[in-house]
């Protein structure tokens, strides 16, 4: 059919995008593979995106279900009750945490969603949430995109990312319904700790304020895995995202969970089933495996040793590049406070790209407290990660990496 006079409509985009700006690595993401796409090598250091497999049983089981002719149809958005069991079975291993599976958790297609459910469950447009600086950028964006309004609170390295309270509860509240906060932290890697979270809890109760801790690094490179939901009352007062992502190398899978009292599960669930239809029971009963399978040996090797081996590696660039460090840090990053002749952590990220073929996240990205500081990832291998740290000290001739940017 043939058109008229080719008019363009004079459409306009909502206002809210005015409040956003596309997602950092999607748009740096674009300038890489054009990079790629004209014969350069470019080694990613910048995205915690897991390069390594579930394990074998997980993906065994993926296949068994989709063979089936039976388990193709609308699954319940609530979860399948095995998944529901493994979840709740994955918070008493873990963490020392009773989970009710009939009420008490709910499956998430990533953290990401649970952001968005929470928020659109718990806040009004003009309601005030709290979010950490700096801090996973997808709280202040779906918070804005939602008309909700943004207060910081600060984490500083002095204060080993650790919230202030003093600073909190001298801060004016009116108004605040969510406070979004997240151990291990990403990006600094500041560890969870268990007065921050019974602080936390206390904080929640006396301003009437909902605590959500986003937990998606909890047992990586760590020995004892730290909930907030460990804490007495929590579960009254505070929401706890988790996710396979991370710590099952499942990030393109899209399996996370929510843990809350039996009322805010509902209350969230009226959001979800009016957003999404459940997701493939495949994944679902892969997800459960994944979770309840005999994964100890599994767990020690892809989410210790591979990742410890890594970050000796990491650490290695760090100092090639003139950054400082926490050799506390736990997570799968390593977070470098960048050397005072640098005059920002772009210029950093900048030449590291550029002349070393390096791609590495800037903090500044994370919040204005992250600006002197640049993140690694801890999701390439080691051959790769080896070869950076040659592309770097092969060139330095015993020069700082800035000297190295104004020669």
């Amino acid at each position: 059919m043939k058109m008229g006079n080719n008019k363009t409509l004079n459409i306009k985009p909502a206002q809210r995008l005015d409040f956003v700006q596309e997602y950092y690595f999607s748009r740096k993401l674009k300038e890489v593979a054009q990079l790629v796409s004209e014969g350069n090598d470019i080694i990613s250091l910048a995205i915690g995106s897991p390069d390594l497999p579930p394990s074998a049983n997980t993906i065994a089981k993926l296949c068994e279900v989709a063979q089936r002719e039976d388990t193709h149809g609308y699954q319940p958005t609530k979860g399948t009750p095995q998944l529901l069991e493994a979840m709740a079975t994955h918070y008493k291993r873990w963490y020392g945490v009773d989970v009710n599976p009939q009420n008490e958790v709910m499956p998430l297609i990533g953290s990401k969603e649970g952001i968005l459910h929470i928020t659109l469950a718990f806040a009004n447009v003009g309601d005030k949430v709290l979010v950490p600086n700096p801090g996973y950028p997808t709280y202040t964006a779906l918070s804005r995109l939602l008309g909700v309004e943004v207060l910081n609170y600060n984490l500083r390295e002095e204060n080993q990312w650790q919230p202030n309270f003093d600073e909190l509860n001298d801060m004016d509240l009116s108004g605040v319904k969510l406070l979004w906060t997240n151990y291990p932290h990403m990006p600094t890697g500041g560890k969870p700790m268990m007065k921050t979270y019974e602080r936390l809890v206390e904080f929640a109760q006396t301003h009437n304020i909902v605590v959500v801790n986003d937990n998606p690094y909890s047992l990586i490179l760590t020995n004892k895995p730290r909930s907030i939901m460990q804490v007495d009352g929590a579960k009254d007062c505070c929401i706890e995202l988790n996710s396979l992502s991370k710590s099952h190398n499942m990030p393109g899978w899209r399996v996370g969970m929510c843990v809350t009292n039996a009322t805010w599960v509902q209350w969230m669930l009226k959001v979800k089933t009016n957003i999404d239809s459940g997701t493939f029971r495949g994944i679902q009963l892969a997800a459960a495996e994944a979770i309840t399978g005999n994964t100890t040996e599994w767990h020690t090797y892809y989410n210790k040793e591979v990742y410890q081996r890594r970050r000796v590696i990491a650490e290695k660039i760090m100092k090639a590049i003139g950054c400082t460090f926490a050799p506390q840090q736990t997570g799968l990053f390593l977070w470098g406070k960048i050397p005072e002749s640098i005059t920002d952590a772009e210029q950093l990220t900048e030449h590291l790209l550029h002349q070393h073929g390096i791609f590495v996240a800037p903090g500044f990205i994370f919040g204005s407290n992250g600006k002197r500081y640049v993140r690694l990832s801890l999701c390439a291998n080691e051959a790769r990660m080896q070869e950076a740290l040659q592309r770097i000290t092969s060139k330095q001739d015993n020069k700082p990496i800035i000297e190295q940017q104004n020669s």
